[in-house]
């Protein structure tokens, strides 16, 4: 039994292989945390290698208050948008509301509500209504879920930077286990080519928002949309999320352009994110993904049609920092050993 244990010890793909099942159960177990653990994941990162671009150009520099300054101006940034454009666009939504009410209450109102109930059984608009109500609840609790999930990863996220050199030194002590010293050397294989990956795909997505940013502001300067900054920082910070950041902007933006120019530049803004978003989903995240990863844009291509299939939005996300992951583990192809060389 002793032997056994030791060849399984010495095997070291066997061993991997084992450890990488084991942390695809463990993740599987913790699936309901997975917001939170992706989320921290991507602020950990993002803030870190900020740090170390503010150190490259500042040496001297104490990494503590970058990180004490970088997390003030979010917590500003974030407070900001809420106090000042968030009230803006709750008194678009019942500008609008008024507007369909007025406009039931009108002649023209009136005639299409007759018409409506000649067509249209009480029973069917009492179920819909009905399944609007859930509808409105449903998304109301998931809103509520995510600043939960968005609130606990910026903290956890927060909690790692501050303290990065001493989480540093007290992680290194895990590999020199005297028992499992083995396994947390595999976890730390495991997790360092992950974050290589998983680092290029930001980069990428990063470029994409970039792009989506500067189309969606030129657009909207043509429309002669207000405050063209705020708009165009708002439309970058959901561009970082992959494909569902620019429909998810489309909402806010939709009730700018209706406080401007009325229904008809709702109808534009519509037709110009619809463009943007095809762009996005057809040429950018497949170029973008395929350069940054050297992978063929057929392949990246698919992989984001299946992982998103499998995982829905996040499969966006992680799809393919997975499957470069996965070609990196069995040898077929290394991802970030250029950039580490270099």
């Amino acid at each position: 039994m002793v032997n056994a244990w030791h060849r399984f010890i010495d095997n070291v793909p066997l061993r991997r292989f084992a450890v990488l099942a084991l942390l695809i159960w463990v993740l599987y177990l913790m699936r309901g945390m997975l917001s939170t653990i992706l989320l921290t994941f991507i602020f950990t990162y993002i803030v870190v290698h900020w740090v170390r671009f503010v150190q490259r150009w500042i040496p001297r520099l104490p990494s503590l208050l970058v990180v004490l300054a970088t997390y003030v101006v979010l917590i500003a940034a974030v407070y900001f948008a809420v106090t000042k454009y968030l009230p803006l666009l709750i008194n678009e939504i019942i500008k609008m509301v008024n507007s369909v009410l007025k406009f039931y209450q009108s002649q023209d109102g009136s005639w299409l509500i007759k018409q409506l109930n000649h067509y249209i059984s009480a029973s069917t608009v009492t179920a819909q209504v009905k399944h609007g109500i859930n509808l409105a609840f449903s998304t109301l609790t998931s809103l509520t879920k995510m600043a939960v999930t968005f609130f606990m990863s910026f903290i956890l996220s927060f909690f790692y930077t501050i303290e990065l050199k001493q989480m540093y030194s007290f992680s290194r002590l895990f590999l020199t286990s005297d028992l499992f010293s083995w396994l947390f050397e595999d976890i730390y294989f495991f997790g360092k080519k992950f974050v290589n990956t998983f680092g290029v795909v930001l980069e990428a997505q990063f470029f994409i928002a970039l792009c989506n940013t500067a189309l969606t502001t030129i657009c909207l300067m043509f429309m002669h949309m207000p405050q063209i900054l705020a708009l165009a920082l708002m439309v970058f910070v959901f561009s970082l999320v992959p494909v569902a950041g620019v429909i998810i902007s489309l909402i806010p933006l939709s009730m700018v352009g209706y406080s401007v120019g009325g229904i008809r530049d709702v109808i534009y803004i519509i037709i110009m994110i619809t463009a943007i978003h095809a762009l996005e989903s057809y040429v950018l995240n497949p170029k973008f993904m395929s350069s940054r990863t050297e992978l063929p844009i057929f392949y990246t291509f698919v992989v984001l049609l299946v992982s998103e299939k499998l995982f829905g939005t996040w499969g966006l996300i992680v799809g393919v920092p997975i499957f470069t992951f996965l070609l990196d583990i069995m040898g077929v192809k290394s991802i970030g050993d250029k950039k580490q060389n270099e």
